[in-house]
């Protein structure tokens, strides 16, 4: 999905299908890392550094998330530019995961529902699997 450097090897695209779901969507394979809450992880690209974003960093990022069933139901790479936002304003399983990682890594993240959208309304339910590549720690 993506190469070293925080380019993307593909142009944004406006069509889903065009983001496939990685073959391992349907549940964290036997080397992924789980963390005491529940999340699974499995790094993707190493990143470069040492520095870690913190609980309230706004953080610009690259990201596509599944359901366990392989749709996709959010894409940055569907918009014009990358997402910068907190990390005190989203999911908890962006929060914790996002703080482990260092800009230029990708991890695909398996975000169970205590850690996602918790049966908000319009939100994907379950399990939620997320690739994402941080680009930087804007603060």
């Amino acid at each position: 999905m993506t190469a070293c450097g925080g380019e993307t090897t593909a142009p944004p695209t406006s069509d889903p299908s065009a983001i496939p779901a990685p073959a391992d969507v349907a549940a964290p394979p036997a080397d992924a890392v789980k963390t005491s809450s529940g999340l699974a992880y499995k790094v993707l690209t190493p990143g470069g550094g040492s520095q870690h974003p913190r609980p309230n960093s706004r953080v610009t990022v690259q990201y596509t998330g599944w359901t366990t069933d392989g749709k996709m139901f959010d894409s940055s790479l569907l918009q014009p530019q990358p997402l910068t936002i907190g990390l005190d304003e989203v999911i908890a399983g962006w929060t914790e995961g996002v703080q482990m990682m260092v800009p230029g890594e990708t991890r695909r993240f398996w975000i169970p529902q205590n850690l996602a959208y918790q049966g908000q309304p319009d939100k994907p339910a379950g399990m939620l699997v997320f690739d994402i590549e941080l680009l930087k720690i804007v603060s």
